[in-house]
């Protein structure tokens, strides 16, 4: 077994599983309930583990990971300011979240 990914965010960890599940990849999971432990446990040894179960599926995990990775790492860049309120939206919205109105063809 290889390990994967680590992670204290149960939501990132879930993304990640949808997308290797979406691809077939089989994998375990590790101190997936752990989290209640915090405390009586140091932290570390509660951080939810992905682990690839079959090492011959390694290129695809990697290949999903990075994918994964990439749409993750980029989620907060290119945020914009709305030309009509002012607001400020992240750059996964194409409208601004308090008016409705479109971000601006230059951002986009």
């Amino acid at each position: 077994m290889k390990q994967l990914f680590v992670s204290a965010e149960p939501f990132m960890m879930q993304s990640l599983r949808s997308a290797l599940d979406a691809a077939g990849v089989p994998y375990m999971m590790k101190n997936e309930y752990a989290g209640g432990a915090l405390g009586e446990l140091p932290w570390q040894d509660t951080q939810q583990e992905l682990w690839l179960v079959d090492e011959s599926w390694g290129k695809t995990a990697q290949r999903v990971l990075s994918h994964w990775q990439a749409e993750h790492d980029g989620s907060t860049s290119g945020d914009w300011c709305c030309h009509c309120c002012g607001e400020e939206n992240g750059g996964a919205f194409e409208r601004c979240w308090a008016c409705g109105a479109n971000a601006s063809p230059s951002v986009v």
